[in-house]
């Protein structure tokens, strides 16, 4: 079954697997070694895990008959991230919790939840106060900053793509002192270099993941935008939602500085 409401799991779960990366990192964080015995390829954060839990496929691309063989008591997935049929059939068979996080408040409260979930509220409740006053830095801090650049982020590359003004990570770059020249766009729409010129974009975040964008792809874009500044951006730290948030306000107030 799907839950939804933490209250609807009455036992702590011992058994759990996650199939969203940010999520896998969080249950580290919230100290679930024992009982989070299966994570997706993508799930590299903490790297001993990779190594050590059962990886049960993709993100995209679950191996359910595996996920059935570890008898999970929770799988814990995302409604971008992985595919609506594929976690419908494993909550045929298993508890499975959804999050849906589109802005840092959302994000908080899976925290909230994930803590509730799996008995370790005290934790999640210390670690979402931490994160939430880290956040109120950064924004002190960017009242002081110069005007916010108009900003493109591509997460894609042919056809590029970048994030719409309803996604996580256009939230983070707000809350990073950017704005978002592609806003008034949904989710993750495909864009032209001739529309990054009409934007008049004065920087352009080319994200480490999912696609892998390095020094050649600047060296090309460069080419087509001049007066464009073009940087890499760590993409973790724009789309990941979970305990990575301890390190965001940190790594955007020094790209903030570093332009």
């Amino acid at each position: 079954m799907i839950l939804h409401t933490t209250s609807a799991f009455g036992a702590i779960p011992k058994r759990i697997i996650s199939l969203v990366p940010s999520q896998t990192e969080l249950l580290h964080y919230l100290g679930l070694e024992q009982e989070t015995i299966g994570i997706t390829k993508f799930c590299v954060h903490p790297r001993e895990w990779l190594h050590k839990k059962t990886r049960v496929g993709g993100t995209k691309a679950v191996n359910i008959n595996l996920v059935h063989e570890l008898q999970p008591d929770l799988i814990i997935a995302n409604k971008e991230e992985n595919v609506k049929e594929q976690v419908e059939e494993l909550a045929k068979d298993h508890a499975v919790w959804v999050t849906d996080v589109n802005n840092l408040e959302e994000a908080l409260e899976m925290i909230k939840d994930i803590g509730d979930l799996t008995g370790k509220s005290k934790q999640a409740f210390l670690l979402l106060n931490e994160i939430n006053d880290r956040f109120t830095w950064l924004s002190s801090q960017q009242q002081t900053t110069n005007p916010k650049p108009k900003t493109a982020y591509l997460i894609w590359r042919d056809p590029f793509m970048t994030v719409g003004g309803d996604t996580f990570i256009n939230d983070m770059l707000l809350k990073c002192g950017f704005i978002n020249a592609f806003s008034d766009k949904k989710r993750y729409p495909e864009i032209s270099t001739a529309e990054l010129k009409t934007a008049n974009c004065k920087l352009l975040l080319l994200s480490s993941e999912p696609y892998p964008f390095k020094q050649k792809h600047i060296d090309e874009l460069g080419a087509q935008l001049p007066g464009c500044k073009i940087i890499l951006a760590d993409g973790e730290m724009f789309s990941w939602y979970g305990s990575r948030l301890l390190l965001a306000p940190d790594y955007f107030r020094e790209l903030h500085l570093s332009l």
